[in-house]
C-alpha cells in the first residue's frame, strides 16, 4: 500500500541565485552534480526526461520562475505512486544563496527504508551541488559516470577494499589525500570531501567530483559509482570503461 511522505532541506550555497538555477533547473546543470541525465523543457507544463542506466522517468514542469522557483511531479505509476519536488531560491547579501527543497509524493511498502536511503542522499547530493558550484562554477560535465554492482557483500569488506584502492587507509576523514590509476587514464589525485560512510564516500580533484555509493544490506549491497569529470581532455566512453574495469577489480 503506498505510503504517503514529504521530506525538506535546505542549504546555503556559495553562488548568485543565477548560477542557482542554472545548476538545478537546467538539464546540463544538473548533469553536472546529480545522477543520471536529465532534459527539461523550459516552462510550466513542459515535459521532463531524467534517465538513468536503462530506466526512464517523465515528468511535468509545476513551477518555472528563473531565479526563484522551480518544481516538477513525476507521472504516477500504476500503483498510485509518484514524486512532486520543489526548489525555492533565495538570494542573501553577500552574494550567497539559500536553497530549500520539499519532495513528497508515496512511497511503497518498504517506505520506511526507501525514505532513510532519499533522506540520506540528498544531504550527500547537496553537499556535491555545493561542492560543484564553488570550485567548478560556470562549468559542465564533460563526462558523467555511472556504475552498479548489486550484492557486492558486506558493507566493512567492500569498504576496505575501495579505501585501499584509492590510496586511503585508516579512518577516512574530509581533507584526506587520495591517490589512484586506472588502465587508459591520467592518475587521479584530489581530497575526500564527503566522509559518509558506511553509505557513501565523495572524493573531488582539480577536474572532477568522484561518489562511491554502498546502498546497505537493506537495499541489496548495490555498489555505485556516480562521477562527473569536467575536463575538455575527457572520453566519455572510454573513462566509463576504465571505471567498470578498475570495479571490477576491486570487487574480485
Amino acid at each position: 500500500m503506498p505510503h504517503e511522505f514529504e521530506l525538506a532541506k535546505e542549504i546555503e550555497l556559495d553562488a548568485t541565485p543565477e548560477q542557482v538555477w542554472e545548476a538545478i533547473a537546467t538539464g546540463p546543470g544538473i548533469d553536472s552534480w546529480f545522477m543520471g541525465r536529465t532534459e527539461i523543457e523550459p516552462h510550466e507544463g513542459g515535459r521532463s526526461r531524467f534517465t538513468m542506466m536503462g530506466g526512464v522517468n517523465e515528468s511535468t514542469v509545476t513551477a518555472w520562475e528563473p531565479g526563484k522557483r522551480f518544481g516538477y511531479r513525476s507521472d504516477e505509476n500504476p500503483d498510485g505512486i509518484f514524486m512532486a519536488f520543489e526548489y525555492l531560491i533565495e538570494g542573501r547579501d553577500g552574494g550567497s544563496t539559500v536553497l530549500r527543497l520539499v519532495q513528497n509524493g508515496f512511497l511503497g511498502d518498504d517506505w520506511e527504508t526507501e525514505y532513510e536511503a532519499m533522506r540520506a542522499g540528498w544531504d550527500m547530493y547537496l553537499h556535491k551541488l555545493a561542492q560543484y558550484l564553488a570550485h567548478f562554477p560556470g562549468r559542465t560535465a564533460r563526462a558523467v559516470i555511472s556504475a552498479a554492482r548489486p550484492n557486492t557483500g558486506d558493507p566493512d569488506r567492500v569498504w576496505t577494499a575501495l579505501t585501499a584502492a584509492i590510496g586511503l587507509s585508516g579512518p577516512v576523514t574530509e581533507g584526506a589525500p587520495v591517490r589512484l590509476a586506472l588502465d587508459g587514464l591520467p592518475p587521479i589525485e584530489g581530497v575526500v570531501d564527503y566522509a559518509g560512510l558506511p553509505s557513501f564516500l565523495g572524493v573531488r580533484t582539480g577536474d572532477g567530483l568522484y561518489r562511491f555509493i554502498h546502498s546497505g544490506p537493506s537495499r541489496r549491497n548495490v555498489l555505485v559509482l556516480g562521477h562527473h569529470v569536467f575536463s575538455n581532455d575527457v572520453d566519455e566512453r572510454t573513462a566509463e570503461h576504465a571505471w567498470n574495469s578498475w570495479l571490477d577489480r576491486v570487487l574480485a
